[in-house]
């Protein structure tokens, strides 16, 4: 999958995936909308992104999930 809007720069954020290298990472992002913001709410707390930087940072948090297996506990 190509990802035109994820930067990853070992010399900023730590190597962390940043959004069209600023230093807004994707986990930032991906978290906020876990949290229940909305894209509005998202867009106004950063000024700099674009809707379409959300969408992609969260068709990459699911694409480097499908990557790996990650434990889950049974109830």
């Amino acid at each position: 999958m190509n990802f035109t809007r994820i930067t990853v720069d070992s010399r900023q954020m730590g190597g962390m995936p940043c959004i069209r290298g600023l230093r807004i990472p994707v986990a930032t992002i991906v978290g906020m909308v876990a949290d229940g913001m909305s894209e509005a709410e998202i867009l106004k707390a950063y000024p700099d992104l674009l809707a379409p930087d959300i969408h992609e940072a969260l068709k990459y948090a699911a694409e480097a999930l499908r990557e790996r297996e990650l434990p889950l506990t049974a109830p």
